[in-house]
């Protein structure tokens, strides 16, 4: 790999050194680039200069750089950058520098036949020290949890959680989120409580974090729903126990006169008067009683016999 990277290396570095060659023989020279910097900010980092300017014409800039190895050990070996070449102002080298040890870099500028001098960075570039930002950092509550968004600043990065209840002596909790965890629902949280939380980022390749988060509190309202079910559910079981004691003892009354009918006697058939005083009676009334009992037709004859 380290060979076929070398190899690389060199071609390109013949082609360049060839092309320059070639296009400044005899031909007028273009000013280098001046002013280069590298502007890291949480591992970005991109390589800038000041413009080389001819009236009506845009330059277009070859960037190349060298590692510690080729510092040391190749010091004639200049790798072509990803971004390179580029009509801009500014490079994205983020995938150049692979390692946390310094790396030198350099601008030329080609305008039509013309090319300039190489122009180099003045103190070689260590990813160290980029300036690592607090991330941003959203907090909302989702019943009893607490979900926590976090900045995506690249697979690099990691971020130290830091939450605790809001109360006096209160303990905090540490949890460490990798970047590709993110959002974090963090454990289950007491309702009715007000929770903060904190975060950071951290790079394990140089070593490094950022500041914290300014906290962000949070209250938990998970209560209120689990208690409407509660209410709701004890609610609709009275009712439909109700309805249950309502149909089955609907079901024993209709069960009741459908297998075991009372009987209710009219009040002509029922006897009002004692055993002794119906055998005392006197014969017009026996008589009367015994009429009463004869039927319909012999009642009609008699009738007609007295008209």
């Amino acid at each position: 790999m380290v060979l076929q990277r070398v190899w690389t290396s060199s071609i390109m570095w013949l082609f360049y050194n060839m092309t320059s060659g070639f296009l400044t023989d005899g031909a007028s020279v273009l000013p280098a680039p001046q002013n280069l910097s590298v502007q890291s900010t949480n591992m970005k980092h991109l390589l800038r200069w000041n413009p080389v300017t001819q009236p009506g014409e845009m330059a277009l800039y070859f960037v190349e750089y060298q590692g510690e190895y080729e510092s040391l050990y190749m010091s004639h070996i200049w790798i072509p950058s990803q971004c390179s070449p580029t009509k801009g102002l500014e490079c994205d080298v983020t995938d150049d520098i692979t390692a946390t040890v310094p790396y030198n870099f350099r601008v030329m500028a080609m305008l039509g036949s013309q090319t300039s001098a190489w122009s180099n960075l003045e103190h070689p570039f260590n990813r160290n020290a980029t300036v690592l930002t607090p991330p941003r950092m959203e907090v909302t509550e989702h019943g009893l949890h607490l979900v926590i968004e976090l900045e995506d600043l690249g697979p690099q990065f990691e971020f130290l959680v830091v939450y605790w209840r809001k109360e006096p002596g209160a303990t905090e909790h540490v949890k460490v989120v990798r970047s590709g965890d993110i959002p974090v629902h963090l454990e289950t949280m007491e309702p009715g409580a007000m929770y903060c939380v904190k975060a950071q980022a951290l790079v394990k390749a140089i070593g490094r974090h950022s500041a914290f988060t300014q906290p962000t509190c949070v209250e938990m309202k998970g209560e209120s729903l689990p208690l409407a079910l509660a209410l709701f559910a004890f609610v609709g079981f009275m009712l439909i126990l109700v309805v249950i004691l309502l149909s089955v003892w609907k079901m024993g009354q209709l069960l009741r006169y459908s297998c075991c009918p009372t009987v209710v006697l009219p009040d002509t058939l029922k006897i009002t008067s004692s055993s002794q005083k119906l055998i005392s009676c006197r014969k017009e009334e026996v008589d009367t009683c015994a009429v009463a009992v004869l039927s319909s037709e012999h009642l009609f004859g008699v009738w007609i016999s007295q008209t």
